[in-house]
């Protein structure tokens, strides 16, 4: 199989190598660190996605910033 082949397998099954690699880390995870602590992990990652997802989309990291730690007035 050429390289060219290579990629066109690889994008048009992107999400099925992209799911196997991501189970793949998660049982080096579990394995090394445990469950708990793997799924803590991903907590994490995941959350730190949808926060860069959030600036990018907004395009205005101030604003949201702003938002995330404004002061609020429960008197």
């Amino acid at each position: 199989m050429s390289e060219q082949n290579w990629w066109q397998v690889a994008k048009e099954h992107w999400g099925k190598i992209l799911g196997g690699l991501l189970g793949l880390i998660f049982a080096i995870l579990v394995i090394i660190i445990g469950f708990w602590w793997s799924v803590f992990v991903y907590v994490c990652v995941g959350i730190g996605l949808l926060i860069g997802w959030r600036l990018e989309v907004s395009k205005n990291v101030g604003l949201y910033l702003n938002r995330i730690f404004a002061p609020r007035d429960d008197q």
